[in-house]
C-alpha cells in the first residue's frame, strides 16, 4: 500500500509480542489512513487485543516500529493519549454512579469533550441516563463503555470487541454512531467477531492468524481473492440433499439442467461470503 506518513493514523511495521514462550504478534505491518474504518479480525488468540493495547501505549512491544497520529505510543504524553478513545472487552465504569453522572465525570479528562446529553443519546441510554451503573443490564453497561470512549471526541478511536453484549437494535444504532464518527473524519480501529459488523462498517479489513497478517483488502477483494468457490446446491430425485463446491458454478449449473433434462430440484447456489474467506484464512472451514 503506498500511502504517504501524513495519511496515516497508525503505521505498525514488523510489531512483535511474546509473552513467555508464547509468540502473540508475530511480526505484523498494519497501515490505517487517516479517516477510514479498518477491521481487524481473527479467532481468539491471534494477537488483536495485544495489537490495540500497543497501540494506545497500554502494552509495551518486544520489536517493530509503530506510529499513532504520529506519535510512538511506548512514549505517548497526556495530550496525544487524549486524542485516542478507546472501548476495551472489560467495563470501566463505576457502579454507584449513574449514567449521567459517569460520562460527565470523564468528559472532565479531554481538553475538548463532546457533549454528555448528546453522547448518551447516542449510544441508546437516554431512559438510564440517571440510573445507577450497577443496576444496567450487561448490554447497557457495554453502550456505557463506548460512550465513555467517544466523550473525548478521539481522532482515532480504537473498539475491541464493542458490540459483545447488545441486541440486535442496539447494534444497529451503534453501527449508526460509527458512520457518524467515520463521517466526521474520526479514525476507527475496530476489532471484531462478528463478520457481518465488519462487513457493514469497515472500508478496509485485516485477518489475523498465529499472530501473522493472512490477508488485508476490502471486504468485496477479499472475497474476489479468496473465495474462490461457489457451492451448488440441489435435491436427487430420490429427495437426498446434494451440493458441489466449484469454480464454476455456471457450468455446473448448466450440467445438472442436462441431467435432470430441465427443471433443478432444490437448486441454490451461493456465493463465497466474507465469513466463508475469514474461516478459510484463519484455518478453520470445518467450523461451517
Amino acid at each position: 500500500m503506498t500511502v504517504h506518513g501524513d495519511d496515516l493514523a497508525v503505521e505498525v511495521r514488523g510489531l512483535r509480542k511474546r509473552y513467555g514462550e508464547v509468540t502473540a504478534v508475530d511480526g505484523v505491518d498494519l497501515f490505517v489512513r487517516r479517516g477510514e474504518v479498518f477491521g481487524l479480525l481473527g479467532p481468539n488468540g491471534a494477537g488483536k487485543s495485544t495489537t490495540v493495547e500497543i497501540l494506545q501505549g497500554h502494552r509495551s512491544r518486544d520489536g517493530g516500529e509503530v506510529r499513532v497520529l504520529g506519535g510512538d505510543p511506548a512514549s505517548g504524553t497526556r495530550a496525544w493519549r487524549s486524542r485516542i478513545g478507546i472501548v476495551w472487552q472489560d467495563e470501566s465504569a463505576p457502579a454507584e454512579l449513574t449514567v449521567r453522572e459517569t460520562v460527565r465525570h470523564f468528559a472532565h479528562y479531554y481538553p475538548a469533550p463532546r457533549d454528555p446529553a448528546e453522547v448518551i443519546r447516542l449510544v441508546g441510554l437516554e431512559e438510564k441516563a440517571d440510573s445507577r451503573v450497577k443496576g444496567l443490564s450487561g448490554g447497557q453497561r457495554r453502550r456505557l463503555d463506548v460512550a465513555l470512549g467517544v466523550i473525548g471526541g478521539p481522532e482515532l478511536l480504537l473498539l475491541d470487541e464493542p458490540t459483545t453484549g447488545f441486541d440486535p437494535a442496539a447494534r444497529r444504532r451503534f453501527w449508526d454512531l460509527v458512520r457518524k464518527l467515520a463521517a466526521e473524519g474520526t479514525t476507527i480501529l475496530l476489532t471484531t467477531h462478528y463478520l457481518e459488523e465488519a462487513e457493514a462498517l469497515a472500508d478496509r479489513l485485516a485477518v489475523l492468524a498465529g499472530g501473522r497478517i493472512a490477508a488485508e483488502g476490502t471486504p468485496a477483494a477479499l472475497r474476489e481473492r479468496y473465495g474462490t468457490e461457489a457451492v451448488v446446491e440441489w435435491t436427487d430425485p430420490d429427495g437426498t440433499p446434494r451440493d458441489e463446491r466449484t469454480t464454476t458454478p455456471t457450468a455446473a449449473v448448466a450440467a445438472l439442467m442436462e441431467r435432470f433434462d430441465g427443471e433443478i430440484p432444490g437448486l441454490r447456489v451461493g456465493r463465497p461470503t466474507l465469513e466463508d474467506v475469514y474461516l478459510r484464512l484463519t484455518g478453520q472451514e470445518d467450523a461451517r
